[in-house]
């Protein structure tokens, strides 16, 4: 069973720039919960905090079976880059309006958590309202073809 998590609101709020998908530091009640599915990435954001990168807001739900060892739902996980992918996102973040957004956590075929990450920039209403036209005309056109 796959497991994806998506931050679907995440490209109608930004225009995203650069992708990266990083691991995260998790305790063994956190990747089974996760692999369960029951994780929430919807208002999650980044941050740089001195040489590390981190999620806060992440939420994971705690896991049944995990007895004394439970973990804290909404806690702060470091998330795993190299230092040179962490100096080339600091040096972008010295950009007006440019943030860090999760886009999809996901277990990597090796059984790792992986975080996909991006840079990105805000999108003004204008620019939403485009998309959804956009969005819009291009179903119209595949009902069309359908028909």
């Amino acid at each position: 069973m796959a497991v994806e998590v998506k931050n679907r609101k995440a490209f109608f709020r930004y225009f995203v720039l650069e992708e990266f998908s990083a691991g995260m530091v998790l305790t063994g009640s956190e990747i089974k919960s996760i692999r369960g599915g029951k994780a929430n990435i919807a208002e999650a954001y980044c941050k740089i905090q001195g040489k590390h990168l981190v999620i806060f807001n992440m939420s994971v739900a705690t896991y049944a079976n995990a007895g004394y060892a439970q973990h804290e739902e909404r806690r702060v996980r470091k998330l795993l880059l190299t230092q040179i992918e962490i100096d080339r996102i600091k040096r972008k973040l010295k950009d007006a309006g440019i943030t860090i957004v999760p886009l999809r956590l996901f277990i990597s075929p090796s059984g790792w958590a992986k975080l996909d990450i991006a840079l990105a920039k805000g999108k003004n209403v204008g620019d939403k309202r485009a998309d959804v036209k956009e969005k819009d005309l291009k179903r119209e056109a595949d009902r069309a073809k359908l028909r």
